[in-house]
């Protein structure tokens, strides 16, 4: 079993940053791929990007890639999203989730075992 709660949501303007955390429960951590996901109103849950085991595979889609950044410390149990020169269309919940087999499709949200309660990212033009 593996708790996740988001943190680091929040209100920012167009052009702005914000750090989106994770921390899980569970000394097994290390042993799930992880990755976050985002839902904005009237619009079904999508990916946003993942990380492997040891932090060194990292996917992202094509809308984020090159403005947010994945990352883990597994010391911490902790997983973050780093997000760049935001837009309004970036609004949304965002979500972090868990998953057991690696193999498994990342960009799935049927492949993730457990997930968070989200957070809120709003972005003001």
């Amino acid at each position: 079993q593996v708790q996740l709660v988001e943190s680091g949501g929040g209100l920012v303007q167009a052009g702005g940053s914000l750090r989106l955390s994770c921390a899980a429960s569970g000394r097994t951590f290390s042993s799930y791929a992880m990755g976050w996901f985002r839902q904005a109103p009237g619009k079904e849950r999508e990916f946003v990007a993942a990380v492997g085991w040891s932090g060194s595979s990292k996917y992202y889609a094509d809308s984020v890639k090159g403005r947010f950044t994945i990352s883990r410390d597994n010391a911490k149990n902790t997983v973050y999203l780093q997000m760049n020169s935001l837009k309004p269309e970036d609004t949304a919940v965002y979500y972090c989730a868990a998953r057991g087999n690696y193999y498994s499709d990342y960009a799935r949200r049927t492949s993730y075992d457990y997930w968070g309660q989200g957070t809120q990212v709003t972005v003001s033009s």
